[in-house]
């Protein structure tokens, strides 16, 4: 069974990603982006574009695929009942919050010659991540009351995934994704009983992952990878991103003439890709980055706050240079290296009077 002790690089590589989601939050004013941000810029960097597309290609994933090992975790030292009414305070409230604040915001943007917005359904933004991590944590809990399992089961310490079980995997998620995605293609947010903020088209691959961190905990994933089986995926990771920027910022058309060709080829490059990141940074951060000082501590203390609150000063520094006649790749600079270092200062000064 996995250890108990404080992890880390699981710690440093949170806070890391955090902060890579407020920069792609960042980028939403200043790239091409099929998202809704509420600030737009007239003028796009072309660069945002993959760096958009690579993201959101495995980073949430990462996320989920984390919380899945700590949910393992936190199920066995509290149980079912104790550990889902921590997990609907902690991840519930906040998203509840955020709902019925953008009731009155709704009605106080919209223009006047507008018809009425409606309450429903309540928005919850980008703490849609909570609310999946809510149901996957409650889907976690009813398996294992079926199973009548709590305590961590005898498992032997069998042969870790290769390469060839991992393409298998990524192929076959990929093949999934691309049947969902027929119907709800990205960026197609839908909402289910008019509260839980679904994109379909990332559900296979998130899922997936989270399941993945759940398998990882009791069969020690994390800490037996091999590290150089970890760089290598790494490479791999880095290498797909670094190529999907040469792609789209090449001047000359390389897509293949098949629309369907094409599809599967893109979903393949998603999820090796993402399987190439989740596993090499995990390997990275813990040969390199498993280590704690009092600033990386309180970082990673800070690090759920600042997924929650960070929206507020991405949208501040976005305002206040919006008038300013830069670049907008100098703008996502600008405010990315303002608006980390601030979302984390305020979530770390409100967390404990928030309990959060």
């Amino acid at each position: 069974m996995a250890s108990t002790e404080r992890l880390h690089y699981l710690d440093n590589l949170r806070v890391a990603v955090v902060a890579l989601v407020v920069a792609h939050h960042v980028g939403q004013a200043y790239g091409p982006t099929g998202g809704y941000w509420p600030i737009q810029e007239e003028h796009r960097a072309a660069l945002l574009g993959p760096f958009f597309t690579v993201n959101r290609s495995f980073f949430m994933s990462l996320f989920f695929m984390i919380a899945g090992y700590f949910t393992v975790m936190s199920f066995r030292s509290r149980g079912g009942k104790a550990f889902l009414k921590e997990r609907a305070l902690r991840l519930g409230i906040p998203t509840l919050v955020l709902a019925l604040i953008s009731i009155p915001v709704r009605f106080l943007l919209s223009p006047a010659d507008a018809p009425k917005p409606s309450i429903l359904p309540l928005d919850v933004g980008h703490l849609w991540f909570l609310e999946h991590l809510l149901l996957f944590s409650a889907g976690y809990v009813v398996w294992q009351s079926i199973r009548g399992a709590r305590h961590a089961p005898e498992l032997a310490l069998t042969k870790l995934p290769g390469y060839g079980t991992i393409v298998i995997v990524a192929v076959v998620l990929a093949l999934v994704t691309g049947v969902v995605r027929i119907w709800y293609p990205i960026d197609r947010w839908s909402y289910v009983l008019e509260f839980f903020r679904v994109m379909f088209a990332d559900v296979p691959r998130d899922l997936t992952f989270f399941v993945i961190g759940v398998l990882a905990y009791d069969r020690e994933w994390f800490r037996r990878y091999p590290t150089r089986d970890g760089y290598v995926w790494l490479a791999i990771g880095v290498g797909l991103a670094v190529f999907w920027y040469a792609y789209e910022l090449s001047p000359w058309d390389l897509r293949p003439a098949s629309p369907i060709v094409r599809s599967l080829l893109r979903l393949v490059w998603e999820m090796l890709l993402c399987f190439g990141m989740c596993i090499g940074l995990t390997v990275f951060f813990r040969e390199k980055l498993n280590v704690q000082s009092n600033l990386s501590s309180a970082l990673a203390r800070s690090q759920y706050a600042v997924y929650i609150f960070h929206p507020l000063f991405v949208l501040l520094f976005q305002a206040l240079v919006v008038s300013l006649p830069w670049p907008p790749l100098a703008k996502f600079v600008v405010v990315t290296l303002a608006a980390v270092p601030a979302s984390f200062l305020f979530s770390y000064w409100v967390r404990k009077p928030l309990h959060l």
